[in-house]
């Protein structure tokens, strides 16, 4: 019977994934769809302007052509007109003194026709009709304004749409996922030397497989890739998965998306657990602060939130122990001088790495992790529920290892940043140099219940960097370090 109900279960969760996964198909239709009509409009109206603007510049040059045209026309004409004037002009002197000339064959008197003779001879020679060029200035031909477009009218026929780039293939084996930081490789299916650059797109996503339209996060991009991979650096992974997808572009247009793929950026994430922390902490989700007056405002903040809730705790935090919750919500989980706060989310297995920087005035800090029995008076290190690295400069400066009340000094320089190191499974504690990855001291033990991170802080505060893997660094030293380090036993037999 019980064997029938298990298969009936994973049948249930298998139909339950399934139909979720067509849910989400059937969303992605409905949306692609609509793009498809979105996208019809937009690039029909693209089609429209681009069209018009031919149109315009055609008529554009038409007018500027016609203009041409009609100065030419009447250049010649004005050319011609005054060559025709000056004609008429010395046609009409000219009929004149014909005339003239005519009627003084006439004259019988010897004297007055010799006087008669002269004035023709001097009026010939002055005539303009004998100064007067008969060829016209311009020519009627108008050839040289004519046009041949049949080469334009084959451009035009030649119109296409933009050779748009095939999609590029992400190659998933090439792609790395490593110290918070993805590098994806991507190839063409085909040569194309008109690809000008690459466009990735990413989104952070908690749902394997392909990538989901609903409900998801928008796309960022990177723009102007001149390579076939591009790193992402620096990224904090708070959630479990990236999509990427990447576009070619020519000088004109971007091609078609690839196909998304989907990489695994799983990492441990916590907040600082307000509700578990001292009176005298200022507590953020993810810094702490020493606050000298006791946290009375943080107190009263505590409380109005309280009134307006229901009481139930976030579903995100974890108790602590068997304390009741309402012991936990009143903020007096630690108190004397167990300045602690603790980290909202258990350790139940895995490796896990985080980084703490403590401010430059921080006179007292403890980094590492407890079990939840964690005492309210005790404090890191002072009991064999709790490991940690303490640092102090107080009086007087110390750097040292605890458990379980004891104490090993380190003779190594206080970090800027110290980075933690839990190997749950393994049964390793190790604190490194965030910034060279040197290592600090590593506790070896057997874990027996979840571990939460833990947090002293007195006079200073404390910074928590979360949603990290554990770095590349850190697991090659993990190879060597047994022959390298300390461990917790050997601490039983140093005194604090």
């Amino acid at each position: 019977m019980d064997s029938q109900k298990e298969a009936l279960q994973r049948i249930i969760s298998t139909l339950a994934s399934k139909n979720d996964e067509i849910q989400n198909f059937i969303y992605t239709l409905n949306h692609t769809l609509k793009g498809v009509q979105e996208n019809s409009s937009n690039v029909l109206s693209e089609l429209d302007e681009e069209f018009d603007s031919l149109y315009s510049i055609l008529d554009d040059v038409k007018e500027s052509m016609i203009s041409s045209i009609k100065q030419e026309q009447a250049r010649k004409s004005q050319e011609l007109q005054s060559q025709l004037s000056q004609c008429n002009n010395a046609l009409e002197n000219s009929e004149e003194l014909l005339e003239f000339a005519t009627r003084s064959l006439d004259i019988k008197e010897p004297e007055e026709f010799s006087k008669a003779a002269r004035q023709i001879k001097d009026r010939v020679t002055m005539a303009s009709a004998f100064r007067l060029s008969l060829k016209p200035k311009v020519s009627d031909n108008m050839t040289h304004l004519m046009v041949d477009f049949s080469q334009e009218r084959q451009m035009l026929q030649t119109l296409k749409f933009l050779p748009v780039p095939k999609a590029p293939e992400i190659d998933p084996v090439e792609c790395l996922v490593a110290d918070n930081s993805v590098t994806v490789a991507w190839r063409m299916p085909e040569e194309d030397s008109k690809i000008d650059h690459f466009m990735m797109e990413y989104r952070k996503t908690n749902f394997d497989g392909l990538p989901r339209v609903k409900d998801e996060r928008c796309w960022e991009m990177i723009d102007n890739i001149k390579g076939t991979e591009y790193t992402l650096a620096g990224l904090k992974f708070d959630s479990k998965y990236m999509n990427f997808r990447v576009r070619a572009c020519n000088k004109a247009v971007a091609g078609e998306y690839s196909d998304p793929v989907t990489l695994e950026t799983k990492a441990l994430n916590f907040s600082l657990d307000n509700s578990s922390s001292h009176l005298n902490l200022k507590v953020e989700d993810s810094c702490v602060e020493w606050d000298p007056t006791g946290g009375k405002g943080q107190e009263s903040k505590i409380k109005g939130k309280e009134n307006k809730g229901s009481g139930t705790p976030s579903p995100k935090r974890t108790s602590v122990g068997s304390r009741p919750p309402a012991v936990r919500g009143s903020r007096d989980r630690f108190t004397g001088e167990s300045y602690t706060v603790l980290g909202d989310t258990a350790i139940e297995g895995g490796q896990h790495y985080w980084e703490v920087k403590a401010q430059k005035d921080c006179k007292s800090y403890s980094v590492g992790v407890a079990y939840k029995t964690l005492g309210k008076f005790d404090q890191l290190g002072k009991t064999n529920t709790s490991w940690c690295i303490h640092v102090n400069s107080w009086l007087q400066n110390t750097f040292a290892a605890k458990h379980n009340n004891k104490v090993k000094a380190l003779d190594v320089p206080v970090p800027e940043k110290i980075g933690v190191f839990c190997d749950f499974d393994g049964g390793q504690l190790s604190f490194y140099d965030a910034h060279s990855k040197q290592l600090l001291y590593s506790f070896k033990t057997k874990f027996t219940q979840p571990v939460l991170p833990g947090f002293m802080v007195w006079c200073g505060g404390l910074s928590l960097s979360t949603g990290m893997q554990v770095p590349s660094a850190v697991r090659t030293l993990q190879k060597s370090e047994n022959g390298m380090t300390g461990s917790a036993s050997s601490l039983n037999n140093v005194t604090q």
